[in-house]
Formats: structure tokens, C-alpha cells, sequence
């Protein structure tokens, strides 16, 4: 870092602005978000400056600048609007040892004004040493997105109890206790609204010496982690990270994903590997349900979407079973950034109106799913888990009719730094798929296009009927290493 970020008090000290104008009227508008005495230093002022020392929020100093204007400030800004005079300030400033700002001029500046999300008194700066101040607005954006608007209420209520928390509650406890108050209830109903409600939940835990009984019992979340690109997660999945105790996490969870997590969350890799099953689905549930017994928040991390191909109903049922509180999170699923990485919908009116999510391997006795039902003109096939059977699932789908010059697109690692595409015919997938090398995640989509109908011609009828009579046959073939 080139700038040190923190915070300057302002309470009882004065704040110099030097000029009169837009810019200068542009810091004022900032620094009135703090308790600073401000000074106005300029000849003639804005009407809107003018205002502000009209009602006494600002005092006017009219007079020559010197030194002296700066001895003691807490801090000064310079926006005159002349190249010189700001210099010549600037120096006046320096010899007076107060910091400044000085308005678009980065080199004779010793601090920077911060993009703020202002939550009073949380307040969370964004800065990028000037380097990037759009990027700034961005980042300040997204975190405006996760903080309720009255969350500031909520911390200046905390801060007044403080110390009826520090003389009733025992030091052991006070982590627990301040977590259920910004993670439970208290917060829960401060930030629907409910202040009142959420003060007397906070006073009678006070009173109680503790947070009440079982109010932070272990919880499980079931998080979907997106296909790989972490900026794709959810804010809510963004946030049960941030709060979780311990987290368990699989092969296909990227490492910058993780590193939202809270730094002193205890990480678990519970990866199953085809042929190293070392982590079987019955020994994930129990170390989950132990954890969340001893009162830790659990998150289970899962790539896309737990609830596509995910085990999601295992481990809910483990949970509910056990009486422990489980939440789903939902993520975006493979085949959605699979497309949105090759910059095509997933349906399209006239030429896609069918979508079908489906695996290219099943559980039970390692037959291939049945897909044959859903080859039809106007369907999308998205297939996860493919690659290792593509040839056999080719064969169903040329055997239902599917024209051997059907685009197929696979997509390898998608949305991550190692993503490619490969395009071929359906006739050419499984051989494709071996010239390329890939053994590893991809996606694998089949676009069954409706403006391709006539390319179907008898074929369907044909091939319809021995697909019938080789269905039993291609449903039980098994998997091949």
C-alpha cells in the first residue's frame, strides 16, 4: 500500500476548506456528514455555501490565507479551481502540518477522499489510491447491496449497551452474545423494521446475563457455490460464508471462492474423487450434524446448484432427521454459466421451448439416464457428468433421430481462468471429446433446434421404432472406465 487507510476524528476540531465554488461546495457536502467545525476560506461563496453559513453549520473566512488558517485543523481540502493558488495553499498547508486534499491533483496530496458506504457509526471506505475511482463506485455499490440501511441504528444501540453488556454478561459468553445480536434475532427484526422489539430482545438478554437459551443452536446451510467464478455466488451465500464456523467444501470450489469466507473459519475438503471415494456421502452428513450439534454455524459448500445434481435431498433429510435447522441456497447451476460464458439463452422462441437438465450417469447400477424421451425438435439438452459417456449417450440420441450434423458444445471448466469450448457435430462428440484430452468438468450442450426440424425429416419416424427395440439395451449399458 502507498496510502494507509483509517479514521480521523473530527469531534472538536476544525476542517479547512479552501475555495468557493462547485468543488469546493462538493467536500463540504461530504465533511457534513461528520460533527467537524468547518471553515470556509474564500473571497465570495456559493449560494449553496453560503447557506451552510448562513445556518451556522459552517463559519466564513474571507480574509487573506496564511499559515496560520491551517494550524490545527484536523485536516484541509483545496479546491479553488486555479492551478496556482492551489499550489501556493498547498504549501501554506505544509508548513502549517496539516494534511490536505488538494481537488484533482494527486501528486500534492496527503490524503485521498475514500468512496463511503455510510451506515453511521459503521461506515465502510473504498479506496484505490486514485488509481481506479470508478472501480471504487463499483465495489461501493456492491457492498451498499449487503448492509441494510438501518444497520447503523443497530450498532449505535449495541455501543450504548456495551457496558451493561460488559458488567452482566460473563466474558466467556460475550462472543456468543453479540453474535445472536447481529445474527439472530435482534437484527432479524431491527433491520424488518421492528426496532422497538429488537431493543427489549437485546435489554431482557442483558438482564438474563446471556443470550437466551438455544437461541444460536448449530445450523446448517447448503450452499450453492456457483460454477466457479466467485463474483457469480449470491449475496446470501456471500453472507453465510462470512458467518460460518466451519465450512465443508468439494473438489469443484474454486480457492478464490473460499477466501470470502471469514478468516478464522475452519475449512473441511470433503472432495470425491471417481475410484477415491474417500468422503462417502453417509460420512459428510455425520461430520456436518456433529458440528452443527455442538452449536457451530456449518456451511456446506457445493459447486453450482445443490439442488441439481447436487445430493441436496441426502443431506437434507440427514439434517431434518436430526432436528438440526437446514437452509438452502441456491447458485447458478453449470448450464447457466456454460451459456452465459458462450453468450447464448438457453432457449430461444421459435427455435428452443424445452429445457432438459440431465446427467450423463446415474447411481443405481451405473446404467445411462433416459434421455431418449426428450429428443425431440425445440429441446435443449444440458448434460452434466458426460464426458466419460458421451459415446454411448451419442448413440442414443442419433438412435431417437437427433441428425448427426446437431451442433453440440462443450464447455470445459466454465466461467474459471482454464475455460474453452469446444464445438463439434453430434456425430463427432465422443471422438472430439478424446482428441481434446478432456477428462475433467465440463458441460455438454445439445441444441435440438426447432428451425432444424426439416433436417429430422422420416428419421424420426424411423429411428423411433428402433430406438424402441434397442431402449433396453442402451438404458442398461454400463459405465466404462
Amino acid at each position: 500500500m502507498k496510502s494507509f487507510p483509517m479514521f480521523i476524528r473530527t469531534t472538536g476540531r476544525r476542517v479547512v476548506i479552501a475555495g468557493g465554488g462547485e468543488e469546493a461546495a462538493q467536500k463540504a457536502r461530504l465533511m457534513l456528514k461528520t460533527d467537524a467545525a468547518l471553515v470556509l476560506a474564500a473571497g465570495e461563496l456559493d449560494p449553496e455555501l453560503a447557506d451552510l453559513v448562513a445556518r451556522g453549520r459552517a463559519s466564513h473566512h474571507a480574509g487573506p490565507m496564511t499559515a496560520a488558517l491551517f494550524e490545527g485543523a484536523a485536516m484541509g481540502f483545496i479546491a479553488t479551481g486555479c492551478a496556482g493558488a492551489d499550489a501556493c495553499l498547498q504549501a501554506l498547508a505544509r508548513a502549517a502540518r496539516c494534511p490536505v486534499n488538494v481537488v484533482d491533483r494527486p501528486e500534492l496530496c496527503d490524503l485521498t477522499t475514500p468512496s463511503l458506504v455510510d451506515r453511521d457509526p459503521v461506515v465502510v471506505a473504498i479506496g484505490t489510491e486514485g488509481t481506479a475511482p470508478v472501480l471504487a463506485r463499483q465495489i461501493k455499490t456492491r457492498v451498499e447491496e449487503m448492509l441494510a440501511p438501518n444497520l447503523g441504528g443497530l450498532a449505535a444501540l449495541a455501543g450504548r449497551m456495551r457496558g451493561a453488556v460488559a458488567a452482566r454478561v460473563p466474558k466467556a459468553a460475550r462472543r456468543a452474545f453479540w453474535r445472536w445480536v447481529f445474527a439472530e434475532a435482534p437484527r432479524a427484526l431491527w433491520e424488518a423494521g421492528r426496532e422497538r422489539e429488537a431493543a427489549a430482545a437485546l435489554k431482557s438478554a442483558i438482564a438474563a446475563g446471556a443470550a437466551p437459551e438455544g437461541a444460536s443452536p448449530g445450523r446448517i446451510a447448503l450452499v450453492g457455490a456457483g460454477p466457479g467464478a466467485r463474483d457469480l455466488l449470491t449475496l446470501r451465500a456471500v453472507a453465510r460464508l462470512q458467518e460460518a464456523d466451519v465450512i465443508f467444501y468439494d473438489r469443484l470450489v474454486e480457492p478464490e471462492v473460499l477466501e470470502l469466507a471469514r478468516r478464522d473459519a475452519e475449512r473441511v475438503f470433503v472432495g470425491k474423487l471417481v475410484g477415491a471415494n474417500s468422503w462417502p456421502q453417509d460420512r459428510i452428513n455425520q461430520v456436518m450434524l456433529a458440528e452443527a450439534r455442538k452449536g457451530r454455524r456449518v456451511v456446506r459448500l457445493k459447486s453450482g446448484d445443490p439442488g441439481i445434481f447436487g445430493r441436496l435431498e441426502e443431506e437434507l433429510s440427514a439434517a431434518r432427521e436430526a432436528g438440526v435447522p437446514c437452509e438452502v441456497i441456491p447458485g447458478v447451476t453449470a448450464a447457466s454459466g456454460a451459456a452465459a460464458s458462450l453468450g447464448v439463452p438457453l432457449t430461444c422462441r421459435g427455435a428452443t421451448d424445452t429445457l432438459v437438465l440431465t446427467t450423463g450417469q446415474l447411481q443405481e447400477e451405473g446404467r445411462l439416464p433416459e434421455i431418449a424421451d426428450h429428443v425431440r425438435p425445440g429441446a435443449r439438452l444440458c448434460i452434466y457428468m458426460g464426458v466419460r459417456n458421451s459415446g454411448a449417450l451419442a448413440r442414443v440420441l442419433l438412435a431417437r433421430g437427433a441428425p448427426p450434423e446437431t451442433p453440440v458444445e462443450v464447455v470445459v471448466e466454465a466461467t474459471k481462468p482454464g475455460q474453452r469450448v469446444i464445438r463439434t457435430a453430434l456425430a463427432d462428440m465422443a471422438a472430439k471429446i478424446r482428441a481434446e484430452d478432456v477428462t475433467g468438468c465440463a458441460m455438454i450442450l445439445v441444441a435440438l433446434d426447432k428451425t432444424r426440424r426439416a433436417d429430422w425429416g422420416e428419421a424420426v419416424g424411423v429411428a423411433g421404432g428402433e430406438a424402441r427395440e434397442e431402449g433396453a439395451e442402451l438404458r442398461d449399458l454400463r459405465l466404462r472406465a
